[in-house]
C-alpha cells in the first residue's frame, strides 16, 4: 500500500506538463491516505449546488485551467484523475441521498474536480448515466465539459430515454495558454459543432465562462464566442470566481488579473461588463438565446420552466425569450408558510424564515440546505447574511452601485426577520 501511495502521490505533484494531457484511460482507486488528505469539500462525493445535487467521485484534472476552483481547496496539483470509490457505490450514495427526489432533484455529474469527458472518466460518466435512466427518472442533468464529445458520444447520450441530460461547454474565447492551455487547440469547438449536430432530446449548451475584462472581453473576442454559439440550445454566460488562490497561481504565472485584492465569494460580472456582453449578442445576430442564469438555460433547452424559480428576480429575465418567460410565469407560485414547514420538516431542517414577494428570507441553513429547498419549491430561497443586491444578480458587488437605500432595508430586514420569522420545532 505504501508503495502505490507514494507513486500515485508523486504523480499527482508532477509539474504541469506545456499544454496539457489527456490522463489515464483506467482510473487508479485514491488510496485512503491521499483521501484523508484532502479538503473535507474536496472529500465530499454528493454535495449541494445552485445547479443541483452534485456527484463527484472522481478528483484529477490534467487540463490546468489557470483559474479553476480547485485552486480553493488545495487540489489543483492533482492532475491524474482518481476514484475515490467505485461508480456503482457513488450512484448509490447519489439516489440515496435525503435531498434527493425522483424526477424532481436537478442533478450535476462530476463537475467539482475533473472533467467529466475526459478518457478515464468518460465511462463512469455513462455509467452513472445509464444507471439513473435505467430506473425511469426524469431529473435535469448538467454534464459540463470542454473535452472531446465525439458522434458516439452523442450516440450514446441519444440513447437515454428519461434523463434530460444537457451538455454544458465551457468556452471562454481566451487565447491565452497560460489561463486555458486547451485553447491552443480546436477541442472544445470540435465537440460544440459535433452536439449541436446530433443533438435531438439532449440539451447542448454553450457556457460562455469566464468573461474576464482584458483576457476575453474585446469586440471580436465576443463575436467569435457567439458565433461558436449560433447552432446550440442556449448561451449561458457568467463572470470569474476571484479568489486568492488562484488569482496568486495567475498573476505567478505572468497572466495579468483585474478586481486587485477584491475577492469575493461570488462571481465577479460588473455592470459594464454585464451590458458589453449583452449588446455583442444583439450585434451578433444570431438566434440563440442568451441566459445570465445556468438553471435558465438548462431548462429552455428541454422546454421546462426555471428549476431556480429566478422568475421570483424579474430583472434577470428581461433577456429572455417570450416563450420561456411565459412558461416560467405560468409555473412560478409564491410559497406559503405551509409549503415552507412541510419541507423543512421533510428533510429534517431547522431555519428561522421570512416570506416576501419573489424570495424567501432564511438563516443559518447553509448553502447546501437552501439549495435543496429551492429546487422543491422551485423558489428563490435567500440567507440572510449574504443578500442579494439589485442589478448584480447574484453576483459580487464588484462593479455594481447598490442602491443608496438597500443597505437600510438590509438592516432593518435584520430586525423584521427577528422579530416575524416563524421558527418551526420537531
Amino acid at each position: 500500500m505504501n508503495e502505490q501511495y507514494d507513486g500515485a502521490r508523486a504523480l499527482a505533484k508532477l509539474p504541469s506538463p506545456v499544454g496539457f494531457t489527456e490522463g489515464p484511460r483506467v482510473l487508479p482507486l485514491m488510496p485512503a491516505e491521499m483521501q484523508a488528505a484532502l479538503d473535507p469539500y474536496m472529500a465530499m462525493i454528493v454535495g449541494y449546488r445552485k445547479s443541483g445535487l452534485s456527484l463527484n467521485h472522481i478528483i484529477g484534472c490534467p487540463l490546468d485551467c489557470g483559474y479553476c476552483v480547485r485552486h480553493f481547496w488545495g487540489s489543483f496539483d492533482i492532475k491524474t484523475p482518481h476514484l475515490l470509490c467505485p461508480t456503482s457505490q457513488a450512484t448509490d450514495m447519489l439516489v440515496n441521498h435525503h435531498a434527493f427526489q425522483p424526477n424532481v432533484t436537478p442533478i450535476q455529474l462530476l463537475n467539482k474536480a475533473t472533467d467529466p469527458f475526459l478518457p478515464g472518466v468518460r465511462p463512469h460518466l455513462f455509467q452513472v448515466l445509464h444507471t439513473l435512466d435505467q430506473r425511469g427518472y426524469t431529473n435535469h442533468v448538467l454534464v459540463i465539459t470542454r473535452f472531446k464529445v465525439t458522434e458516439a458520444g452523442m450516440a450514446d447520450l441519444e440513447s437515454l430515454r428519461h434523463l434530460r441530460v444537457t451538455l454544458l461547454f465551457t468556452y471562454s474565447g481566451i487565447t491565452d495558454a497560460r489561463v486555458e492551455p486547451i485553447a491552443k487547440s480546436r477541442i472544445t469547438l470540435t465537440s460544440i459543432q459535433t452536439a449541436a449536430e446530433r443533438k435531438q432530446r439532449t440539451g447542448v449548451v454553450l457556457y460562455w465562462r469566464p468573461i474576464v475584462p482584458g483576457w476575453n472581453d474585446h469586440p471580436d473576442t465576443m463575436a467569435h464566442v457567439l458565433d461558436a454559439g449560433r447552432d446550440v440550445d442556449a448561451i449561458v454566460f457568467t463572470g470569474y470566481y476571484h479568489k486568492p488562490e488562484n488569482a496568486a497561481y495567475l498573476r505567478g504565472a505572468g497572466v495579468p488579473v483585474p478586481y486587485g485584492d477584491d475577492y469575493h465569494r461570488r462571481k465577479v460580472m460588473p455592470a459594464e461588463l454585464d451590458a458589453a456582453v449583452i449588446a455583442a449578442w444583439r450585434a451578433s445576430g444570431i438566434a440563440t438565446p442568451l441566459f445570465r442564469k445556468t438553471s435558465c438555460g438548462v431548462a429552455y433547452a428541454h422546454a421546462a420552466p426555471d428549476y431556480n424559480g429566478h422568475w421570483g428576480v424579474r430583472e434577470i429575465c428581461d433577456i429572455c425569450p417570450a416563450a420561456q418567460r411565459q412558461r416560467c410565469e405560468a409555473d412560478y407560485r409564491e410559497p406559503t408558510s405551509a409549503d415552507m414547514d412541510q419541507v423543512i420538516a421533510r428533510f429534517g431542517y431547522h431555519t428561522a424564515y421570512l416570506i416576501e414577494n419573489g424570495h424567501v428570507w432564511t438563516h443559518g441553513l447553509g448553502e447546501q440546505r437552501r439549495y435543496a429547498i429551492q429546487h422543491t419549491l422551485r423558489h428563490q430561497i435567500w440567507e440572510l447574511d449574504q443578500p442579494h443586491y439589485l442589478h448584480a444578480h447574484g453576483r459580487s458587488r464588484h462593479g455594481h452601485s447598490p442602491d443608496p437605500g438597500e443597505t437600510a432595508r438590509f438592516a432593518a430586514l435584520r430586525e423584521e426577520f427577528t422579530a416575524d420569522a416563524r421558527y418551526t420545532d420537531d
